[in-house]
């Protein structure tokens, strides 16, 4: 069971499973073409979510491969989906005026969706010139998450889709990223086990 600070603003508090250091192990799956048979490679990950005091969660990534090679990392905001507010900061940093529009519990219930969550929206920013936008969906500890939209420089090695799923299971973080390159089926690219660094010692015992 993870515990809620008391400090965390209302509108992290559905991420609040996320947060912290986490780390550990986890399979890149490889294709030299569509017909050759699939190779995995091994790497470890180090993720870190955090937050400022504001209605965002930040996601920063880092793979090194089990070779010893470091492939690029990602940077990405986590956030609740909600209609824009006089309250939010921007454009750029032009800070927002007046009261947070969502500041009580019974404010935050008002974003939960139908299935008894609530929707998210995440970016994601990668060193190769890639940035890509993902709706999706928390509910407890499981987010489910598919590409929307993105951009990318010319030159730089995109795909056409992504889905990736993540989740609390024995007290360590699992995901799963299923991406569609050269055609359109969407087939498994990577996935992890990562083990909480800063967990609490009760927490890390259950977890073993």
């Amino acid at each position: 069971m993870f515990v809620i600070p008391d400090d965390l603003p209302i509108e992290v508090t559905p991420f609040a499973f996320l947060l912290g250091k986490w780390q550990g192990t986890g399979k890149i799956v490889t294709r030299e073409s569509d017909e050759s048979p699939a190779v995995e490679v091994g790497f470890v990950q180090t993720a870190e979510f955090t937050h400022d005091g504001q209605d965002t969660v930040t996601y920063v990534s880092q793979v090194k491969l089990e070779d010893g090679r470091v492939m690029p990392g990602e940077v990405g905001y986590w956030r609740l989906t909600r209609a824009a507010h006089e309250s939010d900061a921007g454009p750029g940093l032009l800070p927002g005026k007046g009261e947070r529009a969502i500041k009580t519990r019974e404010d935050l219930e008002t974003l939960r969706n139908p299935e008894g969550g609530f929707d998210i929206q995440v970016s994601m920013l990668h060193p190769g010139g890639v940035a890509e936008l993902y709706h999706g969906k928390i509910k407890g500890a499981r987010i489910d998450l598919a590409s929307y939209s993105g951009t990318a420089f010319d030159g730089a090695k995109t795909y056409r889709h992504s889905m990736r799923v993540y989740g609390l299971v024995n007290h360590n973080l699992m995901w799963a990223w299923d991406i569609a390159t050269r055609s359109a089926q969407t087939e498994s690219h990577a996935s992890a086990e990562l083990r909480k660094l800063d967990a609490p010692a009760d927490e890390t015992a259950a977890a073993n």
